[in-house]
């Protein structure tokens, strides 16, 4: 399937082509916003090569491995800004891990070099979801968890 015929992983409910897509593509993100909602679908559509190419020098790892085990379900920016050449979102992201669901929250931080964002780093915290079976599914489809993804 075409990233042109698929919604974009980061919510926005536009064809990935035309949204996070074109940064995966090369183009530079506007915004630190932008840059974390298109690192969000980098990690949901296991795209290292952009999350290494978006991450600034004097922070980035080495190398970094697929995560096969986690299931990115959806994501909500919560505040974000910019001054200058610095930059911060604060974002909250819904996964899945088998069978646990969990929320990671993290406040990042961003820099702009030679007019690109890229990540500098963050301050994540994780937590774990225990949804009822009458609760909304954390996968985000609207309908209750006993009638969506409870598996147990």
């Amino acid at each position: 399937m075409s990233s042109a015929s698929i919604s974009c992983p980061c919510g926005s409910a536009r064809p990935l082509a035309e949204c996070c897509g074109r940064y995966h593509d090369g183009a530079p993100a506007p915004t630190p916003a932008a840059l974390m909602r298109s690192r969000y679908s980098a990690f949901v559509l296991k795209r290292t090569d952009y999350l290494l190419a978006s991450w600034h020098p004097d922070t980035r790892p080495a190398e970094l491995g697929a995560d096969d085990a986690t299931q990115w379900l959806g994501l909500e920016v919560l505040h974000s800004g910019e001054q200058g050449d610095r930059g911060w979102v604060e974002f909250r992201a819904t996964f899945r891990e088998g069978h646990d669901y969990g929320v990671l929250e993290e406040a990042s931080e961003f820099r702009r070099d030679d007019g690109r964002w890229r990540y500098l780093d963050g301050r994540p915290t994780v937590s774990r979801l225990k949804p009822g079976r009458n609760d909304a599914c954390p996968c985000g489809s609207g309908r209750k968890f006993k009638r969506c993804c409870d598996l147990g």
